[in-house]
């Protein structure tokens, strides 16, 4: 039988402990309910409901004993190439390419970073899930760009810290589908889990405050490429909140972008790019700061945009 004992963080506070759940294992919210229903978990020695709300600090105890697979083997990495685009004793930037998830997780059997970083010699901060190590926030496996990894526990910690407190300056460039009015501004919506579709997030409103900000760099006739800089960092939160607007991304299908527009213009996923990042280094807090071009499954798409204006 194997248990996890994960006291639970304070981000998570006053969630259904459902949710709360499926974060913490990063799991479906349906797996995560199942193991609740099933009495495999715990809160603070006690057995609880799927609805009952969580509160930080509360021990959470998961049986998970026939219901997990055994850690993935991460001594292989068959995907593109990670570029560090900063690194030191504490920690590594790299510049993620599409097709490649953050880390292992149900239903995910392609490249994986922390795999690559792996086979790349890199040994990553020992906190986190055990396929999670040195991971301190993520990006969609085909979201482009810019992220960061601690390698040193002093890194982990604050790291997650600076996210939390959003002392973290992540920006991205983003082709949207027609031209938002106005045409800059900011999103405040809430987003949780989409209600009948397991594989989406939506705006709802009970969902956890999410805030985007956007400006736009550039309008062609059929899309806009905006400047997007997050105040929070939820799950597909520019993707939603784009498409919230009737504008999603170009080449987002999960989203309802136009898949005539997308193939048009050459696009096989989101055109999406974590394209800077800044934030205090862990032990020395001076400033890191980097910054990334789109790659050319995606920038080919601008300048198609530019040639027919």
């Amino acid at each position: 039988m194997t248990r996890r004992t994960v006291p639970l963080p304070e981000g998570l506070d006053g969630l259904r402990v459902d949710l709360a759940l499926s974060r913490m294992l990063g799991v479906s919210r349906t797996a995560a309910a199942d193991l609740v229903d099933s009495g495999a978990v715990t809160v603070d020695g006690r057995r609880v409901a799927r609805s009952e709300r969580a509160r930080a600090g509360a021990v959470v105890e998961v049986d998970l004993e026939d219901r997990s697979a055994p850690p993935p083997d991460q001594s292989s990495y068959d995907g593109p190439s990670l570029r560090p685009v900063f690194e030191d004793a504490d920690l590594i930037v790299i510049d993620k390419p599409p097709g490649v998830a953050v880390h292992p997780s149900p239903g995910w059997d392609g490249p994986t970073v922390t795999a690559g970083l792996a086979v790349m010699g890199r040994q990553l901060a020992a906190a986190g899930a055990a396929e999670r190590l040195g991971v301190v926030h993520r990006l969609d496996a085909d979201t482009s760009g810019l992220m960061v990894l601690a390698k040193s526990g002093l890194a982990y910690s604050r790291l997650k810290e600076a996210f939390r407190e959003r002392n973290v300056d992540k920006r991205y460039l983003a082709l949207v589908q027609g031209h938002p009015d106005p045409t800059s501004g900011t999103i405040d919506a809430p987003i949780d889990r989409h209600p009948s579709h397991d594989a989406r997030w939506a705006v709802v409103a009970d969902g956890r405050p999410s805030v985007t900000h956007y400006q736009t760099r550039e309008a062609f006739r059929s899309a806009t490429l905006l400047d997007v800089r997050l105040e929070t960092g939820r799950t597909h939160q520019i993707r939603v909140h784009m498409a919230a607007t009737r504008h999603p991304c170009v080449g987002d299908l999960l989203y309802g972008a136009d898949p005539v527009l997308a193939a048009t213009l050459g696009v096989k996923r989101q055109w999406l790019h974590a394209h800077e990042l800044a934030f205090d280094h862990p032990r020395h807090h001076r400033e890191v700061r980097v910054s990334s071009e789109p790659p050319p499954d995606i920038a080919g798409a601008i300048e198609m945009l530019t040639g027919a204006a």
